[in-house]
């Protein structure tokens, strides 16, 4: 619960950052990948923990899973390049209720090629929608984008792009996440983790069944100024079930 609530307390700078806050350095290759995570600090032990994400959603449970309510507003207010991602930070006030639990969004961030699979199949952009509840438990709302047509949101985000590691750049005018969802909100719900460093585990995981768009040339902005892919490699489900 502690590791939760600090993660939940820094969200909004992304829970990738406890990772500078403890001075140590993680990557998505070499000897500081993600297969030696949990070897470079003991806070990073949950890495090589059993209940791990991201993983290939297959053999699925049916459930009565119950629709998901979100309250989302206009709060998008700043985009950030903080080295591993580029995200979005949220104002307060927005939120999504999963079985009657209310979580309320922080920031949502994008990985190139997806992490989550949907049966075997892999996605070139996934975004991730950060959320904790009131006591920090956390829960990611994951929406896959399949190359297409040019997503109108992405466009607008997009002549924001921070090039620089760092860089906070305003959104004017703010932006609705909800914007960036499918219209049809029918999802996948499994327990998983955080992707990054620490890898907290007790993560609810949502992913949306459904994919939205983006073109080829969105995709190609979001890898240059990543200029590495921010995918970290699947993850066992081992006796998890994923509920549909």
């Amino acid at each position: 619960m502690k590791k939760n609530l600090l993660c939940a307390a820094m969200l909004f700078a992304s829970c990738s950052a406890f990772a500078a806050e403890q001075h140590v350095h993680w990557d998505y290759s070499g000897d500081k990948g993600p297969e030696n995570w949990a070897k470079l600090t003991p806070e990073f032990g949950a890495c090589a923990g059993k209940n791990q994400t991201p993983v290939n959603l297959t053999g699925f449970i049916k459930a009565d899973l119950k629709p998901l309510k979100f309250n989302y507003k206009v709060g998008g207010s700043q985009i950030l390049n903080n080295g591993h991602t580029v995200q979005v930070v949220y104002d307060a006030g927005s939120n999504v209720v999963i079985e009657g639990v209310e979580y309320e969004l922080k920031q949502f961030h994008f990985h190139a090629p997806s992490e989550n699979e949907i049966k075997g199949e892999s996605y070139p952009l996934e975004g991730h929608f950060v959320h904790a509840d009131k006591n920090g438990n956390l829960a990611v709302v994951a929406v896959m984008f399949k190359e297409g047509k040019a997503n109108p949101v992405l466009e607008n985000l997009w002549a924001h792009l921070p090039a620089k590691e760092g860089e906070k750049i305003a959104l004017t005018p703010a932006h609705n996440a909800l914007d960036l969802l499918p219209k049809n909100h029918a999802y996948y719900r499994f327990s998983g983790s955080l992707t990054t460093p620490p890898c907290t585990e007790g993560v609810r995981w949502i992913v949306m069944k459904k994919p939205v768009f983006v073109s080829k040339a969105q995709i190609d902005a979001f890898k240059k100024v990543m200029g590495h892919d921010n995918n970290r490699p699947l993850q066992a489900v081992n006796a998890r079930e994923i509920l549909e």
